[in-house]
């Protein structure tokens, strides 16, 4: 079923009725509005004086030129990168040394800490031989060996 399109006796604009036959205005403002002018029309022509008009169709709008704001400057894009440059030193002088994201640099230090074949095993208690305890990562076995440096 195709949909049938009426036009406000107010505004003229097209709208899709919800109530078919009887709607005359696209909103319940226009149809406030065309009593309103009714009225003054009846008082005016009691009164002999000059009625109110319904307006006329009204045009779309012509689309606007771009403005400058719309267009990429040199200046702009400066100001851009300068915030941006301030905005991130800001952030990495009060952001604390240890939420900071790791670099290449602290990756490659602890793969070549796993490179070693035992790792300190901090929370576990030294033996009364002095020794402590240690996780060998070739056997993964827990072994005691005297304190490496």
């Amino acid at each position: 079923m195709e949909t049938q399109f009426y036009k406000c006796k107010y505004c003229f604009k097209e709208f899709e009725p919800k109530r078919r036959l009887v709607q005359k205005y696209c909103s319940n403002s226009c149809r406030s509005k065309a009593y309103h002018v009714r009225q003054l029309k009846n008082t005016n022509k009691n009164n002999n004086t000059t009625a109110i008009e319904v307006p006329k169709p009204m045009s779309l709008p012509p689309i606007p030129a771009k403005t400058k704001i719309d267009k990429v400057s040199i200046a702009g894009v400066g100001n851009a990168t300068l915030g941006n440059l301030a905005a991130g030193s800001l952030k990495s002088i009060f952001t604390p040394e240890n939420n900071k994201p790791a670099t290449k640099g602290d990756l490659n230090k602890l793969l070549d800490k796993l490179n070693y074949r035992y790792h300190l095993i901090n929370n576990y208690p030294p033996q009364p031989n002095g020794t402590f305890a240690y996780f060998d990562l070739q056997t993964n076995e827990l072994v005691f060996l005297k304190r490496q440096f």
